[in-house]
């Protein structure tokens, strides 16, 4: 979908796909709905994207979103992160804690790519599928 600011009309869509750190499947169904709750905060109010998009399986989260030309994407790759890091361990100790002692969450690596309008509804299937 197309959207405009001041200055431009854009159509800016990414794949994100974030790991748990090991694979470890820490992300059970009781942190899912805290954890888009989190994502939805981070990802569109902070930085002023559009989450199209979001499914996780226990050692991975996909997020279809759009983002506007002027937003730094590592930058809401990072907050993303550190923010769903620090939160989930935080309200979820017993069930984070059992398979990381040490401050992690996710790996250090990520994923994203362009989506575009002829693989769009193809990538939008395939997270929802997950």
């Amino acid at each position: 979908m197309e959207r405009k600011n001041r200055h431009s009309i854009y159509d800016l869509e990414y794949h994100l796909v974030v790991v748990t750190r090991y694979r470890h499947p820490v992300i059970s169904e009781r942190l899912k709905p805290r954890l888009f709750e989190i994502a939805e905060k981070v990802v569109c109010k902070d930085f002023g994207c559009f989450i199209t998009s979001i499914e996780a399986m226990p050692d991975h989260v996909h997020l279809l979103f759009e983002a506007p030309p002027h937003v730094q994407l590592s930058k809401v790759v990072n907050s993303f992160k550190t923010v769903t890091s620090r939160l989930l361990r935080k309200e979820f100790p017993h069930e984070v804690g059992k398979y990381y002692w040490k401050p992690y969450f996710w790996s250090m690596s990520y994923f994203i790519a362009t989506v575009s309008e002829r693989s769009r509804s193809a990538v939008k299937r395939y997270i929802e599928s997950q």
